[in-house]
């Protein structure tokens, strides 16, 4: 059952003018951009980290990205993503973000690294080379209604489908990480849910 977001008043913790981390395709930092200009017209290649968090019982965390979001708002994604701080670790990072997006404190598992390019119609784009993560935690969720609107635990098998089905409801970055989780990754994630 999707759980929807009420409370208006959260904390901001996403800002244009936050410098991201500029960097080339093997990951050598090349200096620092405001989000918002790096995300206009084709993008420019910055580090950024996704997180998939896990229940017990082998469910993922969705969410609904607000609708206010610069792209792909109002769309379905994984648990968590966002960009790594000037001189901060890319894993605690995600810690950081985790706590602030979904108010869950859980360690993370890194999977793998990739490059993807996606444009998002003329509003812009992201062009990210991200670091994938996995974390488990059977935490309450308490999300921050300024960057989620809605989320949901779906089992494995159900987000396979959905995406195979529907598609266009979800960010294109899952679209590219989930398969590539299971195909390459899936004992990784077991290995972060206990016995």
């Amino acid at each position: 059952m999707n759980q929807t977001v009420d409370a208006p008043s959260a904390p901001v913790v996403s800002f244009d003018d936050e410098p991201l981390i500029l960097v080339d395709s093997d990951d050598n930092p090349l200096g620092y951009m405001p989000k918002a200009e790096a995300h206009v017209g084709e993008g420019v290649l910055h580090r950024a980290f996704s997180i998939f968090l896990f229940n017990s019982a082998g469910q993922v965390m969705m969410q609904r990205r607000a609708a206010g979001k610069q792209l792909w708002g109002g769309f379905w994604s994984n648990s968590c993503c966002s960009h790594p701080r000037r001189g901060e670790a890319i894993a605690d990072a995600a810690v950081r973000r985790l706590r602030e997006e979904v108010d869950v404190d859980a360690a993370v598992t890194w999977l793998y690294k990739f490059e993807y390019h996606a444009q998002f119609g003329d509003v812009g784009a992201e062009h990210e080379l991200c670091s994938v993560f996995a974390a488990h935690s059977d935490a309450a969720i308490a999300v921050n209604p300024n960057e989620v609107s809605e989320w949901a635990y779906m089992s494995p098998e159900t987000l396979d489908a959905e995406l195979a089905d529907n598609p266009d409801r979800y960010t294109p970055w899952l679209k590219l990480e989930w398969p590539r989780i299971r195909q390459q990754h899936w004992d990784q994630v077991l290995g972060v849910l206990p016995v």
